[in-house]
């Protein structure tokens, strides 16, 4: 049972399984998120962040969301570095021209999303979890953490819409391939069922990314 740590296919099975549980993250960070620009005030926004912060269940699943960030980066730097290692030239340069676009950078858009990430939860995770640099609103007697206007003042830089545009653009990538591989990986591979799923992969990435870039956009353009 522990080779399947260490097997090239238990490392993808764990990639794929850590994939689809971020997947289902992104589409409940995002109904969240929209709240902002779908709202008349960040009051439902900021319950809902600190239901999220707070509600003891969601905090344990914060240790498998993190634990599955960081074994689904390591097992897919280890699987890139391994298949790079292992390819002859000649083999790799016909190998490459059989890839998909979006395959064949899946490495590359994996490093512009972890340096987003990181910057992202320094930036809004860090400071309102452990620093404490957030401003606070009372809702009926009750405080809560301001985070709504930390997003929209944020969102009102220019250069800060730009880079998460750019991020996002390469998290839709990402997801475009990385949707359909995991079901491929974990033996969902069916001649019927096959572009069912890439369908569905298609209209999850663009909801998904659509959905996300729209809130800067909006903020600094229509509020």
């Amino acid at each position: 049972m522990s080779n399947i740590f260490y097997s090239s296919i238990g490392k993808k099975l764990l990639m794929s399984l850590m994939g689809l549980f971020l997947i289902s993250f992104l589409l409940v960070h995002l109904g969240i998120n929209l709240l902002i620009i779908t709202q008349d005030s960040f009051e439902p926004f900021n319950k809902a962040a600190h239901f999220m912060g707070t509600n003891k269940v969601i905090k344990i699943m914060e240790f498998a969301l993190f634990g599955g960030f960081i074994l689904h980066m390591v097992y897919g730097a280890v699987l890139s570095i391994q298949n790079m290692l292992s390819r002859p030239v000649g083999y790799k340069v016909a190998n490459n021209s059989q890839l998909s676009f979006f395959s064949k950078y899946m490495f590359h858009t994996a490093l512009v999303i972890t340096i987003f990430l990181i910057l992202h939860l320094f930036d809004f995770y860090i400071k309102a979890k452990f620093i404490g640099d957030v401003g606070e609103v009372v809702y009926d007697g009750k405080s809560y953490h301001d985070l709504g206007t930390l997003v929209f003042t944020r969102f009102k830089m220019l250069g800060a819409v730009v880079f998460y545009l750019v991020a996002l653009l390469g998290l839709g990538f990402h997801l475009h391939h990385g949707f359909q591989s995991a079901f491929q990986t974990l033996g969902l591979n069916h001649p019927v069922y096959t572009p069912i799923i890439k369908g569905l992969g298609l209209l999850y990435t663009l909801v998904v990314t659509l959905g996300f870039m729209a809130i800067p956009v909006v903020i600094y353009f229509f509020k």
